[in-house]
């Protein structure tokens, strides 16, 4: 990037354009006063979620990895409803020294091989000079069906995950500080933050079933997850297994840290964290396993509003504790 002068407003918005895959039977071209999608269903589904330099991109992280990763970050909220993203809208910020060609591509690639590997367009947006990269992006889908909220589990639903936790907590640990870890853990690990997955077949798979009665997504962490949807639900859980990777587990004891405290505290995660009606907990698993994924059960859901690990015979509170901007620190 060293020598390579820096573009204006115009030019990176032309770059952008010219490396995203357009829309079919796009309403209003790139380059009008508004962006456009055809809507042939009942209710629209919106989201906005943005990437900011300082707290979402560690280091090692490439300019193409953190536009991709602000995708995923929005479109794990579409998988907890099960929606499908068609279209995104992108509210670009960058620092003087980004307003390159080389930068611009770079983003604009990310950003569209995150759209097209869930099935979305880049549709339009506006880019601006900041302080510190912005990635804001805005989702839009639309539904027929009920969607899958955070407020509908019930007492003896089983909680479920779609996942393992700790990789992503155990990979920023390898970033920001001296730990042990193989080859083989580091590249996990690593993978697992600088690429990271939304579950959106998963989710895809099992809207409409009626099958699962709450669902949230696990990018806060497992910890305060659990309790957004105990809060919102009005029920409390008892968690009897801790959904860790085993080599979370290896990388723990290698390095005298808690591998429990490392999946529920971790964040950036986003696995599907779930409620399924027991009578239905079949079904749903089926569902899931059918588009390669797996239903992890992890505990129950029950009357006493607590939030409780049970394990080996003894019961703690899990602490409402997770990735929280303005609090919390990498």
């Amino acid at each position: 990037m060293v020598g390579d002068e820096p573009l204006g407003e115009h030019e990176i918005i032309e770059l952008i354009h010219k490396r995203l895959t357009v829309m079919p039977e796009m309403p209003v071209p790139f380059g009008d006063d508004v962006s456009a999608v055809p809507l042939r269903a009942e209710v629209a589904i919106l989201k906005t979620d943005m990437l900011v330099g300082a707290t979402d991109v560690p280091p090692g992280m490439r300019l193409f990895e953190a536009a991709r990763k602000a995708v995923v970050m929005n479109v794990s909220d579409f998988a907890s409803k099960g929606i499908l993203p068609s279209a995104i809208v992108v509210g670009l910020g960058l620092p003087r020294k980004l307003a390159t060609k080389e930068s611009v591509t770079e983003i604009a690639d990310g950003l569209n091989t995150g759209a097209r590997e869930y099935g979305a367009f880049v549709i339009g947006g506006d880019t601006n000079e900041t302080a510190d990269l912005i990635i804001s992006l805005t989702l839009f889908g639309t539904t027929r069906n009920a969607l899958i909220l955070r407020s509908g589990a019930q007492d003896g639903d089983i909680v479920a995950v779609t996942g393992l936790f700790g990789r992503t907590a155990a990979g920023l640990r390898l970033i920001f500080g001296d730990r042990k870890a193989s080859a083989e853990m580091r590249e996990l690990f690593l993978d697992a933050v600088y690429s990271p997955k939304a579950r959106l077949h998963e989710g895809l798979a099992l809207h409409g079933s009626d099958y699962i009665s709450a669902s949230t997504d696990s990018s806060d962490g497992l910890a305060w997850c659990l309790h957004e949807l105990a809060r919102m639900s009005k029920v409390g859980f008892v968690i009897d297994k801790v959904p860790v990777a085993p080599e979370v587990e290896k990388f723990a004891s290698l390095n005298n840290l808690d591998a429990t405290d490392l999946a529920f505290y971790g964040g950036e995660e986003y696995e599907l964290v779930l409620t399924v009606k027991p009578e239905k907990w079949e079904q749903a698993k089926a569902l899931v396993k059918a588009v390669d994924g797996c239903l992890i059960p992890i505990g129950r859901a029950t009357v006493d509003r607590q939030v409780i690990l049970e394990l080996d015979g003894t019961r703690r509170l899990i602490e409402a504790r997770g990735w929280e901007h303005f609090k919390s620190q990498l």
